[in-house]
């Protein structure tokens, strides 16, 4: 559905180690599209499409991208400029599957839209070893909201959490992400980000398992309205997060 994140990557600077990486943690099977494609690899779990991974391009860091889809990229990035939006990879067709471009919000955070063709996004979301949650953090919450708004038609109610605040992203009066305020206490070399969350079955189990594969944990299983989550880093240096989602929440 247009507005609403559909689609998730990751950029690897290793991508056989990524892809062993997450085998092994969601069970995920890997399949390379080939040189034409760039070596862009769907990651499907149950025979359906949850991800990807594609190698690094020059100057980007290992992490998780949000796609948000939209019906027509160029109209979204004209949008997206005129609310004051960095646009970091103008409109481009990916052979059949679609058109893609790269934005950085004016709070800095970085989204990619997804306009489909043949590719429509992720065949299986909100189930255990799929995609389940949107989340960006954010230093300037207001900015952000009004920027949202204006591009995607995100209405965000904002409420006290935690010391701080949080946001949830709304779209005809439907949840679809969430944003948190990134207060004093967030380290200054860490920039505003949209993070990935995966849903589990069991939190602390898949915490541990990622660290038994190579990876980190960079906030220990924690338990908050939604479940209970885990902030996860790869061997190469992506965060992720994990959460077994609760009562009415639960996948």
């Amino acid at each position: 559905m247009a507005g609403t994140p559909s689609w998730i990557d990751l950029g690897s600077p290793d991508v056989a180690v990524s892809t062993a990486f997450y085998g092994k943690l969601f069970g995920w099977k890997a399949e390379d599209q080939g040189e034409q494609a760039g070596h862009y690899t769907m990651f499907s779990l149950r025979g359906k499409h949850v991800g990807a991974v594609s190698p690094l391009q020059p100057g980007q860091p290992p992490a998780w991208t949000t796609y948000v889809s939209v019906d027509d990229a160029d109209v979204t990035v004209k949008a997206a400029r005129d609310a004051g939006a960095t646009v970091l990879l103008e409109p481009m067709d990916v052979m059949t599957a679609g058109r893609m471009a790269v934005l950085m919000d004016p709070a800095g955070a970085v989204i990619s839209i997804w306009q489909p063709r043949d590719h429509l996004g992720a065949q299986l979301a909100n189930e255990p070893g799929s995609f389940c949650w949107n989340e960006l953090a954010s230093r300037d919450i207001d900015t952000a909201k009004r920027f949202y708004d204006a591009v995607f038609g995100w209405e965000g109610e904002t409420s006290a959490y935690a010391g701080g605040t949080y946001t949830e992203f709304k779209r005809d009066g439907r949840t679809i992400g969430g944003m948190m305020e990134m207060g004093a206490d967030w380290p200054a070399e860490v920039p505003p980000h949209w993070t990935v969350y995966f849903a589990v079955e069991d939190c602390d189990q898949s915490a541990s398992r990622a660290q038994e594969l190579g990876g980190s944990i960079a906030m220990q299983p924690t338990t908050i309205p939604a479940g209970r989550f885990a902030t996860l880093v790869d061997p190469q240096g992506a965060r992720f997060s994990v959460i077994a989602l609760s009562g009415a929440d639960a996948v």
